[in-house]
């Protein structure tokens, strides 16, 4: 399993879930977040940071919370239960997929 972090200027990073099951709070915050945040900031450091990402409880655990607040990253909601909504389903995933399998 990776964690993938896109920007509207293209990727950002790609995180395995090296010798885990199952993404937790703790490898979210200490892990991906740290990069994410590290390198969208060494690109612009004045850049305000929006994040879309869904309801998965390692997004919602106060832990993450925390961190997001501490790093003055803005979340952009995500409906709960509406993929019809994500415009991740429809214009992300869908490009991943294909870099995946080797197509453009």
């Amino acid at each position: 399993m990776v964690a993938t972090f896109v920007s509207k200027a293209g990727h950002i990073a790609t995180i395995p879930l090296n010798e885990q099951r199952t993404v937790t709070a703790d490898w979210y915050t200490t892990i991906c977040l740290p990069k994410v945040t590290t390198d969208l900031r060494k690109i612009n450091p004045e850049r305000r940071i929006i994040l879309h990402q869904d309801n998965a409880s390692s997004h919602t655990a106060q832990k993450t919370t925390q961190y997001l607040t501490k790093e003055n990253v803005e979340l952009l909601d995500h409906p709960p239960y509406s993929p019809d909504l994500s415009p991740n389903d429809f214009f992300t995933f869908p490009k991943i997929k294909n870099r995946l399998r080797g197509q453009s």
